[in-house]
């Protein structure tokens, strides 16, 4: 049909005759693909989501609720505390080996100054190190070795010349002494000795465990000693960075000088008491001095450790010799604890002799022998921040 046979108004279109072009329905069907989202749609603005209506806020004054967070906190302290505890003999090394890396980098800085790279400095003050921890030893095992054998050697001749002694005879029949000793070796008592003897190899092997720990330790905290600080360096402000990089150099300057003062201190312990041993004639008077170095090295009770084996090594000798130890390292001992390691200390470290000697007193008091190693470079940093923060501060209020 065309526009000129379009039906005029009143009449009918034949029926099975398609509609005109612009009388076609105007509504579009969606595509074949096109689905319904499953599930409710998110309106942000009417506070609606797809998983539902959120809830009222927690209420974070309801008892329970505080008191679980409260218990969970307690939990935590206590597991953190735990842990530290477990864990503090491994935390002592470390801050061993860090004490010791501290004291030994003037060494490093020394040699590279020189300039050997710093991978060949650590090796070389390591080597050092270890070196004179070997000579130590080994001036020392020769007349344990020999003294012990000597000793088992003589035992037999001990034992008679005992039993020849009338006054011990006399003694021994007084108190049963015989007896006395058949009735304690006993299975108890010969297992409470076992279990001593293994004691003393764990303490032995544990003291060798725990050396060899510090040593390696040492050695790494060396070779990283700049990556470290710069470490933690980082963690400060930059406004900061580089006023605390100053004084944490200069109390780290101070700890070096503390382990050169501790190491002079030594030495003299060791020179006297091989001028003791020579003077008076007592066998093996390098090893001696050697042992009286070493152990002077452990703050407080070092001097006194060895001060008991050369008193005893004396006695050994004769009599004469032994009282005369004795009485060497009572007066060696006082002056040393307050006039040579004050004065020593107020050189190399400059902390004063009250200073010196107060916080020597207070660490052993509060943390034993790790207290007493770091009282001295404690108080130098003390007095350098009380000095370059606290004095200035003061003055500007």
């Amino acid at each position: 049909m065309t526009a000129d046979e379009n039906p005029r108004p009143g009449e009918t279109q034949p029926a099975g005759t398609p509609p005109p072009p612009d009388e076609l329905p105007t509504a579009t069907t969606p595509p074949a693909d096109a689905t319904e989202p499953a599930g409710p749609v998110d309106d942000p603005a009417q506070g609606r989501s797809r998983y539902g209506l959120p809830g009222p806020a927690l209420n974070w004054r309801n008892p329970f609720l505080t008191g679980f967070l409260g218990g969970l906190g307690l939990v935590l302290a206590y597991a953190c505390f735990v842990g530290l505890r477990n864990a503090s003999s491994i935390l002592v090394l470390i801050f061993i080996a860090l004490f010791l890396a501290i004291g030994l980098n003037p060494a490093v800085m020394r040699l590279r100054s020189w300039g050997l790279p710093r991978g060949l400095a650590v090796a070389v003050v390591a080597l050092t190190v270890v070196l004179l921890l070997c000579g130590g030893v080994l001036a020392l095992i020769p007349p344990l070795v020999t003294q012990t054998g000597e000793l088992i050697k003589n035992l037999p001749d001990y034992i008679q010349n005992l039993q020849r002694n009338q006054t011990i005879n006399d003694l021994v029949e007084r108190y049963d002494i015989v007896d006395k000793l058949r009735t304690s070796l006993n299975a108890g008592t010969v297992g409470s000795a076992v279990g001593g003897v293994v004691g003393g190899a764990k303490l032995l092997f544990g003291t060798i465990f725990s050396a060899l720990t510090v040593l390696v330790l040492t050695i790494y905290f060396m070779a990283a000693f700049d990556r470290i600080k710069e470490a933690g360096y980082a963690l400060v402000p930059a406004s900061r960075r580089d006023r605390v990089r100053l004084l944490t150099d200069e109390i780290l300057t101070k700890v070096g000088a503390y382990m050169v003062g501790a190491l002079a201190i030594a030495v003299l312990a060791g020179m006297s008491t091989f001028a003791l041993a020579i003077t008076i004639g007592l066998a093996y008077p390098f090893a001696l001095a050697v042992a009286v170095a070493v152990l002077d090295l452990i703050p407080q009770i070092g001097a006194t450790l060895g001060a008991i084996i050369v008193s005893l090594v004396g006695l050994a000798h004769s009599l004469t010799s032994g009282i005369v130890c004795i009485v060497f390292f009572i007066v060696y001992q006082q002056l040393e604890n307050y006039l040579i390691y004050p004065n020593v200390m107020r050189r190399s470290v400059e902390v004063s002799d009250v200073a010196a000697v107060t916080a020597a007193l207070l660490g052993v008091a509060l943390f034993g022998v790790i207290g007493a190693l770091i009282a001295i470079p404690l108080v130098a940093a003390v007095q350098l921040i009380i000095r370059e923060v606290a004095n200035p501060s003061m003055e500007q209020r």
